[in-house]
């Protein structure tokens, strides 16, 4: 598929249909993330493919808030092999994908050349927190990320 941006994610099997806003890096490099609202839309990581583009196009969304209970990717962790995923595109077509794998990684030891690497066909990689809550740092320990290949047929 040719490039054109993300504007809307679904996921039957959570019960998962949001909007798409657009993400870029912090000062120090690190990955932007959407608002801190149970409310707030997935994010697509600008500097990746568009979903449907040859390389790993990465979405990312936050678990929950202490404030306002489970947010957009909450369920993320739920998804079996085989679930569909659907991005929808500015141009109005649709990428769909089949997850293939669900990975939990401690942020201490994330696999960054794995999720964001170099692959050769379109891929979706949805990232969000999980594991135990550090209430020291307010943070979660690990990070759950969904691997999606382009669906057969």
């Amino acid at each position: 598929m040719k490039r054109s941006v993300p504007v809307r994610l679904e996921i039957p099997a959570v019960d998962l249909k949001t909007a798409v806003s657009g993400l870029g890096l912090r000062a120090d490099g690190t990955l932007e993330v959407p608002p801190l609202k149970a409310d707030a839309p997935a994010g697509w990581y600008r500097g990746s493919p568009t979903p449907g583009e040859p390389g790993a196009a990465v979405l990312t969304g936050h678990v929950d808030s202490a404030r306002e209970g489970p947010a957009v990717f909450f369920r993320l962790r739920e998804l079996d092999l085989g679930d569909t995923i659907t991005v929808r595109r500015k141009d109005g077509s649709a990428a769909t994908f089949e997850v293939y794998r669900v990975a939990t990684y401690p942020k201490h030891a994330f696999p960054s050349d794995e999720v964001y690497g170099a692959v050769d066909r379109a891929e979706l990689r949805l990232i969000t927190c999980g594991g135990s809550f550090d209430r020291s740092s307010r943070s979660y320990r690990d990070n759950v990320v969904v691997y999606a290949a382009p669906r057969p047929g």
